[in-house]
């Protein structure tokens, strides 16, 4: 159903700064391009139909100042919503630490989007955790964000998968294996992990999120 290789070489990705509410930020950073309309992505990002089809099933009061929940998932308040361009909303999982996820989009070469997604948590917190536990659970949740933007891709492309079940396929878990490599070199630029480290938190991350 998807060619791998080019769905994990569509992303850029790296791990930068960007503040948060409560003061400095560290951010996982994804950026790629959809063969769609800015109008079509924007309607995939912020219409509750289409946001289940391609990522989870969301209810709430989807509108600026107002919160959403993803089904079994992380919810938040929706802090901007500046059509076709910006949506910026915090992102809380159950009782966990608040972080805050931010897509831009603009207009691509022949008439496609350009998309970014910056999801940023404050920098003491993720710096420490990198430097007691290594960056594996980083590594994790890159490849969370790479699992939903194929899934975004699939569906402006109106490519057929079962939402429900992709999870279990080979190719999902074959293309989660490969976005935990791909994170490689974001880490590295990021913290200067060894490469022995380095391998260690990529199996790391294989095992817990593509076996």
């Amino acid at each position: 159903m998807i060619d791998v290789v080019n769905q994990v070489n569509a992303t850029h990705r790296e791990i930068g700064d960007q503040a948060v509410a409560t003061g400095a930020g560290r951010s996982l950073l994804l950026r790629r391009t959809y063969d769609a309309s800015i109008e079509d992505v924007w309607s995939a990002c912020t219409d509750p139909d289409q946001i289940g089809r391609w990522l989870i099933p969301i209810e709430g009061d989807l509108r600026l100042g107002g919160t959403f929940q993803l089904k079994g998932n992380a919810g938040g308040e929706i802090l901007r919503c500046e059509r076709p361009h910006v949506i910026k909303v915090t992102w809380t999982f159950g009782e966990g630490m608040p972080t805050e996820v931010e897509v831009r989009l603009a207009p691509g070469g022949d008439g496609g989007t350009v998309l970014e997604l910056e999801h940023a948590a404050p920098a003491e917190t993720v710096d420490g955790t990198v430097r007691m536990y290594g960056p594996g659970a980083t590594i994790g949740i890159g490849v969370g964000w790479d699992l939903a933007l194929l899934g975004l891709d699939l569906f402006l492309r109106d490519v057929a998968f079962q939402l429900a079940t992709w999870g279990d396929t080979p190719q999902e878990k074959e293309f989660a294996a490969a976005s935990c490599r791909a994170w490689g070199p974001a880490v590295q630029a990021a913290w200067g992990t060894s490469d022995n480290d380095l391998a260690a938190a990529v199996a790391f991350a294989v095992q817990h999120y593509a076996s």
